[in-house]
């Protein structure tokens, strides 16, 4: 593969760190990349992540106006869409890249997808850099700063872990050894026709 997994949490660090430049919800998603390019749908699908982590940082403001909160949740759930429709590309991707690989006979099929995995991965570097902002503020209680490290440590070593095992995942299919299928996500609380609140209006 071109870009390795470690490289895609170079990219994850650099779109958090691009959005943060302004830490605005509504500033526009500045990719850099080729459209249809893995980089492309991973800078997006990230720039995705970041935002909906502050919107949901706002929504649990206890003082928010309550008309205000239904507006941000109704965009949390469009950005729940978009996060798994961003998924479902970079897997037609990873699809695209694979289609020439024979399985073996015996080939098995993995309990995710790489781009789901690869999900799990955006978020953690999310995760990452907001826990790493705890362990430097300075109005925090030393208790504070020292449990935040410690969750640090262990974030750190799950991105170390989940790099492994994407890369070995791709290594895998890239072999034969597995193989991938894409299942799109049936969500039917967005679909009028399948949910019961919405269906009962018509």
């Amino acid at each position: 593969m071109e870009m390795t997994i470690s490289l895609m949490n170079d990219l994850f660090d650099r779109v958090i760190a691009d959005y943060h430049r302004t830490d605005d919800v509504d500033a526009p998603c500045p990719n850099p990349y080729a459209e249809g390019s893995l980089e492309f749908l991973l800078y997006r699908k990230n720039w995705i992540d970041t935002v909906q982590w502050h919107l949901e940082d706002i929504i649990r403001d206890p003082e928010i106006d309550p008309v205000a909160a239904l507006s941000i949740k109704r965009r949390i759930d469009r950005s729940n869409q978009d996060r798994t429709d961003m998924v479902e590309y970079i897997d037609s991707w990873f699809l695209n890249r694979f289609k020439d690989i024979r399985p073996q006979e015996g080939a098995r099929i993995n309990t995710e997808t790489p781009a789901w995995a690869i999900d799990r991965l955006s978020i953690l570097a999310l995760k990452i850099y907001h826990m790493r902002r705890e362990t430097e503020r300075s109005d925090a209680s030393g208790e504070h700063v020292r449990r935040c490290a410690d969750k640090l440590a262990v974030l750190l070593q799950q991105r170390l872990d989940l790099t492994q095992a994407i890369s070995e995942l791709l290594e895998d299919i890239a072999s034969g050894a597995k193989y991938m299928k894409v299942y799109k996500q049936m969500k039917m609380y967005n679909d009028a026709d399948t949910n019961p609140v919405l269906y009962a209006k018509k």
